[in-house]
């Protein structure tokens, strides 16, 4: 009877438990910048165990499949944010200016690491070469996503994007990064532990209960309609079985192995709301963050549910054969 809640994703009951606690109790006043602090801090340590985990060695010898990091780069910030951009004069008919920021923010953020590394492993795809992608795909989301903010949201209505960002994101994730690897050979083993997934999770949990409760606060959410929960929830459907699709189509025809398609499928597919939900908090500041990091949110959940089915498929067949 309680099976089918065992496969729910532990990180997906969380975000809802957050939001839930959000609702009936948000952060307010002191508390509230004590826990701002608190969670930056969660943040920052996120980032110092990603660059503890991640071999400095193996990340090197795997930068050398250029073709295969290149072709998931170009899908995660090329593809994704020219579609962003071409759906904009249609997403506007149905739904507000600030919910379309938040699905163009989406296209803009980097890959999963985590979840991009296991459904290719699942999936029987070339794991090594996930790993290494999606970890550069972060390290480069790091400089390209607020360019692309700047670029593309810069002059949009209560968002003020400027040089600074980078200097805050380089101090909040980039040197807890540096940091990681410059520590790893005394802290790999501890980063590794299955025990520090609760500072990935916990600190996801974190930003997510600290945005909400900021929406409480300033009232933004009696802004979101039912309907246009539902209309995010089909929107993030036809965007990841859309990008599934075309990752696997193109790769495919670029000659890539098998192996290497299914590393290409789920790391080009993927947005990361580890990485995207700071990002936010660092680019946008005060503005509205609640509807800006909604559609991130839900698609990082419908992402999640599509491709745990197609990894799944993709390993029974392998099996097969």
């Amino acid at each position: 009877m309680l099976a089918p809640f065992k496969k729910l994703d532990p990180l997906i009951v969380l975000i809802v438990l957050a939001v839930i606690v959000a609702i009936i109790a948000p952060a307010r006043g002191w508390f509230a910048d004590w826990f701002a602090v608190a969670t930056n801090l969660a943040i920052a340590l996120l980032f110092f165990l990603y660059g503890a985990r991640l071999s400095t060695r193996d990340a090197l010898q795997g930068l050398t499949h250029w073709r295969l990091h290149s072709t998931i780069l170009a899908a995660t910030f090329l593809v994704y944010p020219l579609i962003g951009l071409a759906l904009g004069p249609l997403l506007t008919m149905f739904i507000t200016d600030d919910l379309y920021r938040g699905i163009l923010f989406l296209t803009l953020v980097p890959s999963t690491v985590q979840s991009s590394v296991a459904f290719t492993s699942i999936a029987k795809g070339n794991v090594a070469g996930a790993i290494v992608a999606a970890s550069v795909s972060s390290l480069v989301g790091v400089v390209t996503t607020p360019v692309l903010v700047m670029l593309l949201m810069g002059q949009g209505d209560g968002i003020s994007v400027d040089a600074q960002v980078f200097i805050d994101i380089a101090l909040l994730l980039l040197l807890p990064f540096v940091l990681g690897q410059i520590f790893r050979r005394w802290v790999k083993d501890f980063a590794k532990a299955k025990g520090t997934k609760i500072v990935d999770r916990g600190s996801i949990t974190m930003v997510v209960y600290s945005v909400f409760s900021s929406g409480m606060v300033s009232g933004v959410w009696s802004e979101v309609a039912v309907w246009e929960i539902v209309f995010l929830i089909g929107f993030s459907i036809v965007l990841v079985l859309a990008m599934l699709w075309l990752t696997r189509t193109a790769s495919q025809a670029l000659g890539f192995s098998t192996r290497d398609v299914r590393a290409i499928e789920f790391c080009g597919s993927k947005k990361s709301l580890a990485t995207g939900l700071p990002m936010a908090t660092v680019i946008f500041g005060g503005a509205s963050l609640g509807l800006l990091i909604l559609p991130l949110m839900i698609y990082h959940q419908v992402q999640l549910m599509i491709c745990s089915w197609l990894a799944a498929r993709y390993g029974k067949q392998a099996q097969d054969h």
